[in-house]
This record gives structure tokens, C-alpha cells and sequence, in this order.
């Protein structure tokens, strides 16, 4: 425990590399407690950081001056540092198969750099038996040092939600694990610090924490396939999706989840991570890949039934106007990887839609630069044939119909409210034909 005691006496720090939604939410906690470097290779991010600008939107302004961070995109400096917290990206590539390139990356800038009696921790999400298999060779051939005699390691997953303030590092249970009992006791000290000892759960073993998050984003996504696929069931029924939902949900063990587009770096991800591992073992998961296919093509879906919602009005497909409002991954959150309203823009854009984009909160220049695409003014819109209502942030769900009736042409249109925002009978009341999953 002799690191523990001189991480709190201020004799070592802790890094934590990678500086996007999880990692500054971790180097500002235990910035707020001891001395923290924070390492990231976006050197504009870091020049962000030092400005008290967090590009995530997920730390206070205040809080981020306050903590005790040395923000940095010199790997040279983790020298300065024996306890690490690796906190990268873990996308797919266009195969759906893990690009293991920022995790591999950033365990050899740690390795690069590493002291003996050092601790390595991974919070990113992967499949069961990564770190061992993957990671750990990488760190003693980097460094010359061997794994369990000269350095220890460890996985803790994240289990930060993007835009939600009431579940954060600090308040929900953190499980931890290490590759034998001494690191396990000390990893679970040194998170003490800003975690209470109650909201410490120890797994047997590091595969089980892998396995245990990449398992808890697996079921959120089947659960929301189940309920795009119940949509598209209902949709050709002409039944109301949400008036099923809310329905059923008067029973009291039933599970209330909306459907809707999945994207973002976990739900719309992690699954691939298991699924890849299972087929590398002999096993060809079936359940889990259905569901990927069906959130996968929802944003298929909805452009289809744009597409029909206009021929029913009797509007011209080449050359309409469609206002898409929200591109982000999620509501009230900035991140645009893997978001899927993407794929519904592309979608639409083959039928000769000429497409508007709407999002005060995303980075336009990211935007563009990723994606090609302009951000419009919302409040300038006019002349829409079609509003997609696809990822409602704040401003988006508290507009009132009569002044979203103001975008159409003439005043009357076509809404497509993918999350429901609003009631079908009030749109239908305002002149407008409504359309949701």
C-alpha cells in the first residue's frame, strides 16, 4: 500500500490517458483530491482543458479549474506518474470487428514510460480477456519490465452515461479487479478516494469485469432491438407504438424502454467486442447479432416511412425539403461518433431529398470535417416539407407545435418524431401528418 499512501501524501500522481467522457470526469474527481496528469493526443483538447473548456460538457467549468491536473499530449511526462487509468476509445471497424488501434496506442505510451511499482488500469469497455491477452504482452515487451513482479494491472469499466448528472463517477457501484490480490487491494484504495468503500464491488477476476460491462450493454441494446422490432410490427399493423408501450407498462415487472436509433461508443458497439471474442472461440452468437441488425437498420426504417409519409401528402420526392433536427448520438450530449442519424440523412439523400441539419449543441466544424455536412440554423428553417425530430436536446423537446408548424411550408407537413416528443393526436390537431417508431 506504500503507492497508495504517497499517491495521498502527494509523493506520486495518478494519469489518467485519454481525456474524453470518462477520462476528464476521472482526472477531475481525483484532481479535486491529489495531483493528476492528464494525457490526451488531441493536443486541441488539451489546449481546451488548459482554457477551462470541456468539449464534452460533461465537467463544471469551476470544477475543472479547481482539480489538480496537469493536462498534457507529452507521453514523456507519465514518467511522473505510477498509477495510470487508461480511459480510450474502443470503436469497431467497417467489418464490425474492434479496432483495438487506440487501446493498443495508448498502452504503449504507458509502457514506454512505465516505473517499476507501477499500476496500470483499464476503464475502456472490451471483450473478456483483452487485457491479459492483448494488453499485458504489450506493456513487457514496451517495457521491459514483467507483469505481476514489476508492474500490476487492473480493469475497472466505466459506467458513465453521457448527459446524465444523477449517475455519475462518484455515486453509482464501481467494480474493480486486478491481476492478483495486491493489486486488487490496491486498486480498490487508491479508487477510495473518490469512491465510498460501500459503492466498491471487487470481481473475481479481470475476464469477469470485462465480461460484466460488455454484458450490461448487450442487454440495453436487445432490449431496445426488441423494441424497434415490435415497432416495425406494429407500424404494419397501424397500431400506436407508444400507446402499446405505455400500455404494457401499467404491468408491474415490465421493462420500460423506448425504441429508437442506437449509436454512440457503447451500446451501438460493444456488443460487436462479444460477439467477435464468441466467434474467435468456436461460437456463432445469434441473438446478439439479430439484435445489431435490426438497431443497425432502424435508421433504414425511418427514411422508408418518410419516404411514404411525403408520397401520402402527395409531395414530390426529388427535390423536398427534409429539416433533420439533431445529429448528435444522443440528447443533450455533443458526441457525433457513431451517431445514426447519419445513416438516415445518406438514406433520404438517395432518393433526391435535399436534407437540413439542426443542432445547437455539436461542434460544426467536427461536423463537417467528419461528415461533410453543414449545421442549420433552427430558427430559420422554412419552407420544410418534412421535420425528422431525430435526437430532441432540451430546446428541441420544450418548442411548441405552433412554432415548429412555422418551419412548413404553408404551415402544414409532415413530423417525424422518432422518440415521440410529442402526442399524435396534438400534431394530427395542428394539421400535420405524424409519424413515429
Amino acid at each position: 500500500m506504500n503507492l497508495y499512501k504517497d499517491i495521498i501524501a502527494g509523493k506520486e500522481k495518478i494519469s489518467v490517458v485519454g481525456l474524453g467522457y470518462v477520462g476528464i470526469q476521472l482526472a477531475v474527481e481525483f484532481g479535486k483530491k491529489v495531483s493528476v496528469i492528464g494525457f490526451d493526443i488531441n493536443n486541441k483538447k488539451i489546449q481546451d482543458y488548459k482554457k477551462g473548456i470541456d468539449p464534452t460538457n460533461e465537467v463544471h467549468k469551476e470544477d475543472l479549474g479547481k482539480a489538480n491536473i496537469l493536462f498534457t499530449n507529452d507521453e514523456t511526462l507519465l514518467q511522473k506518474a505510477k498509477f495510470h487509468i487508461v480511459a480510450v476509445p474502443t470503436p469497431v471497424n467497417r467489418d464490425k470487428t474492434p479496432d483495438l488501434v487506440p487501446m493498443k496506442s495508448a498502452t504503449e505510451a504507458v509502457a514506454r514510460n512505465l516505473n517499476e511499482g507501477s499500476v496500470i488500469v483499464y476503464e475502456s469497455t472490451v471483450y473478456p480477456g483483452l487485457v491479459e491477452e492483448v494488453c499485458i504482452p504489450i506493456l513487457e515487451r514496451e517495457s521491459g519490465l514483467k507483469c505481476g513482479v514489476d508492474f500490476k494491472v487492473g480493469y475497472s469499466p466505466e459506467r458513465i452515461t453521457p448527459g446524465d448528472k444523477s449517475h455519475s463517477i462518484i455515486n453509482v457501484v464501481k467494480i474493480i479487479s486486478g491481476i492478483d490480490e495486491e493489486a486488487l487491494d490496491l486498486i480498490a484504495k487508491v479508487y477510495n478516494i473518490i469512491i465510498a468503500d460501500e459503492n466498491i464491488y471487487r470481481a473475481e477476476s479481470i475476464k469477469v469485469a470485462e465480461a460484466a460491462k460488455v454484458t450490461e450493454n448487450t442487454q440495453r441494446d436487445l432490449i431496445i432491438a426488441l423494441m424497434n422490432e415490435l415497432s416495425i410490427i406494429f407500424n404494419k399493423m397501424e397500431i400506436d407504438t407508444k400507446a402499446v408501450l405505455r400500455a404494457a407498462a401499467t404491468k408491474w415487472n415490465f421493462i420500460s424502454m423506448n425504441p429508437g436509433i442506437v449509436g454512440g461508443h457503447c451500446i451501438g458497439v460493444d456488443p460487436y467486442y462479444l460477439a467477435y471474442k464468441a466467434e474467435e472461440i468456436g461460437y456463432h452468437p445469434q441473438l446478439i447479432l439479430a439484435g445489431r441488425r435490426i438497431n443497425d437498420g432502424t435508421s433504414k426504417f425511418i427514411a422508408e416511412n418518410t419516404i411514404k409519409q411525403l408520397i401520402k401528402a402527395q409531395k414530390q420526392i426529388r427535390g423536398c425539403k427534409i429539416l433533420v433536427v439533431g445529429f448528435s448520438y444522443k440528447e443533450d450530449v455533443p458526441d457525433i461518433r457513431n451517431t445514426k442519424v447519419v445513416d438516415i440523412i445518406n438514406e433520404l439523400r438517395e432518393y433526391g431529398a435535399e436534407i437540413q441539419v439542426a443542432d445547437y449543441i455539436v461542434d460544426q466544424d467536427e461536423v463537417f470535417e467528419e461528415y461533410g455536412l453543414k449545421i442549420s440554423d433552427f430558427e430559420k428553417a422554412n419552407n420544410i416539407d418534412a421535420v425528422i425530430y431525430a435526437v430532441p436536446h432540451q430546446q428541441y423537446r420544450d418548442t411548441p407545435l405552433e412554432k415548429l408548424k412555422k418551419v412548413f411550408k404553408d404551415g402544414n407537413g409532415i413530423l417525424i418524431d422518432i422518440k415521440g416528443n410529442y402526442h399524435k393526436s396534438e400534431a394530427e390537431n395542428n394539421g400535420l401528418l405524424y409519424w413515429s417508431l
